[in-house]
């Protein structure tokens, strides 16, 4: 009789079937259901498999996102302690979760078109409350409803506010240095006092306590508050403080190098103390934050266990084979995509056919982008004044060959004798067309350049990094190739900018029939199509 019980129990954990056998214990069963969400959850993890190991890779080469290694334990942990609550239910699976899940799909597969990989993650870490909610039911899913959310913040993504917030830090240090009655010559990212030179680099943007504070911020409002009010809240001043704290950080760093005669906190050292501050901050905010603390929340608070209802076997079956389904489709076109592209024809942009005399190099500035399949760097010598022509041209993408990316700069982040000193998108009439250019300033100690750059793609120019996303995914949607081309047009600036626009207008109005007919002719070769 033993022998019969023990599998009979396991199976009623799972299923609840079978009749005139002897229900299984609460905690049986939730180990049952616990087993069954787990398999499920392998699903995405395993049909999207190359999507995770692209968020791992972030995680391991910056330690801006280092922090994602821990999200996936704290959910764990999280929907753990809400094991009792769970041991009181039964799942009944919510067939409608399929379609935002099969929409998740889409919208990766789009994505991965589009090469546009923070949208890549997002959609792909979405489809596990969605396979959970689909298979589990409202009810259930309700209750690890905050552990599956907490897994979006293992997503990698930040890196294009690192400008704006080593701008916000620049200018806040520079105001607070004139406060205190100090002179201060400010240019761009870069200032000099009577006693140095500082510059802001990205390591000085503040976005790793930004997303520290916000990842920290929003596990203790959810553990600490029940009110959404006071979580809203919370979460609001964990964000904002970060970016407060970095200002005043940067001023009192620059502070003791400028009293100590540049000899304290001009290195590794003002690392230390930046992390020492924060740390004091963040912790003063947890302190405070306390003070106003709510009682358990809902999901873990202790609850009575009624008696265990029978499971919908045949439904979770349907539901579960539905997020097969859902989920499996998507990898398998961007496959059957992948096989049948073309292989890179030889693209000769050499031979394009510009007007005016060509003359050598009249400055060594190079743009820090991504590899691409093919370049072309021209210097020619007008009436109106030099002007450098530069083609990136971009052909089965890659996340180290992409067009359009963080990653791509007019200048490195460290170690660039250039300085960005501002940027702007302007309207050009060239040829009696409206052409938008987008215009940056480029300062070093002996001289400077004015660099007009847009993005040449399906035919079509932009100079916005989402148009021209949404361009590419069109192109490839409707069976075309990924190509596309960065141009860049320079010229040497003198004390106003009029000069070399009227340069880069005069070369344009010769040569931008020609440019366009060149990036025209290359994307239509034999072979393109991806």
């Amino acid at each position: 009789m033993s022998a019969i019980s023990a599998p009979a129990r396991a199976g009623d954990a799972l299923a609840g079937a079978g009749r005139g056998v002897r229900r299984a214990s609460p905690g049986a069963r939730a180990a049952g259901w616990a087993l069954l969400l787990m398999l499920l959850m392998l699903l995405p993890l395993a049909a999207y498999w190359s999507t995770a190991v692209s968020i791992e890779q972030i995680w391991a080469r910056s330690e801006t996102f280092a922090h994602g290694y821990l999200i996936v334990p704290i959910s764990l942990w999280l929907a753990w302690q809400r094991r009792q609550r769970l041991r009181a239910m039964t799942p009944a699976p919510f067939w409608p979760a399929l379609l935002p899940l099969a929409g998740c799909g889409m919208l990766w597969l789009l994505a991965d078109l589009g090469e546009v990989q923070v949208i890549r993650q997002y959609a792909f870490v979405a489809m596990f409350p969605l396979t959970a909610l689909a298979v589990l039911g409202w009810r259930m899913a309700r209750v690890i409803a905050f552990p599956l959310l907490f897994l979006f913040l293992a997503v990698p993504v930040g890196d294009s506010l690192i400008e704006p917030l080593m701008a916000v830090t620049a200018n806040f240090t520079v105001a607070a240095l004139r406060l205190s009655g100090i002179p201060v010559l400010h240019e761009g990212n870069n200032f000099m006092l009577p006693s140095g030179g500082w510059s802001v680099v990205e390591a000085c943007s503040g976005l790793r306590y930004l997303i520290a504070s916000l990842t920290a911020g929003v596990l203790y409002a959810y553990m600490t508050y029940t009110r959404w009010w006071k979580r809203v809240l919370f979460v609001a001043v964990a964000a904002l403080l970060p970016i407060l704290a970095n200002g005043l950080r940067a001023y009192m760093i620059v502070m003791l190098g400028h009293l100590s005669g540049m000899t304290l906190a001009v290195g590794v050292d003002h690392l230390l103390y930046g992390w020492l501050f924060f740390g004091i901050v963040i912790l003063a905010l947890f302190l405070v934050g306390a003070r106003w603390r709510d009682g358990l929340p809902p999901a873990l608070a202790p609850v009575s266990t009624p008696a265990p209802r029978r499971a919908p076997t045949a439904r979770i079956a349907a539901t579960a084979f539905g997020v097969l389904v859902a989920l499996g489709v998507w990898p398998a076109y961007a496959g059957y995509l992948q096989r049948s592209g073309g292989t890179a024809p030889p693209i000769g942009l050499d031979s394009f056919p510009a007007k005016g005399p060509m003359t050598t190099a009249f400055t060594d500035w190079q743009p820090a982008w991504t590899t691409p399949a093919a370049s072309l760097r021209r210097y020619y010598a007008q009436q109106s004044g030099q002007v450098g022509l530069s083609l990136l041209y971009y052909r089965h993408q890659t996340a180290t060959s992409k067009l359009i990316t963080s990653m791509n700069r007019l200048t490195p982040m460290v170690n660039s004798p250039w300085n960005l000193a501002g940027g702007a998108v302007r309207n050009e009439t060239v040829a009696g067309r409206t052409l938008a250019v987008r215009e940056s300033t480029l300062h070093r100690a002996d001289g400077a350049l004015l660099v007009w750059h847009w993005y040449r793609i399906d035919g079509r120019a932009t100079t916005s990094d989402s148009v021209g996303k949404l361009l590419q995914i069109r192109q490839r949607v409707l069976g075309g190739s990924d190509d596309g081309a960065a141009v860049m047009l320079f010229a040497p600036l003198g004390e106003h900018p009029d000069g070399a626009r009227a340069a880069m207008r005069a070369f344009l109005a010769d040569n931008l029939g020609a440019i366009d007919a060149t990036l025209a002719r290359v994307r239509a070769q034999p072979g393109a199509t991806r």
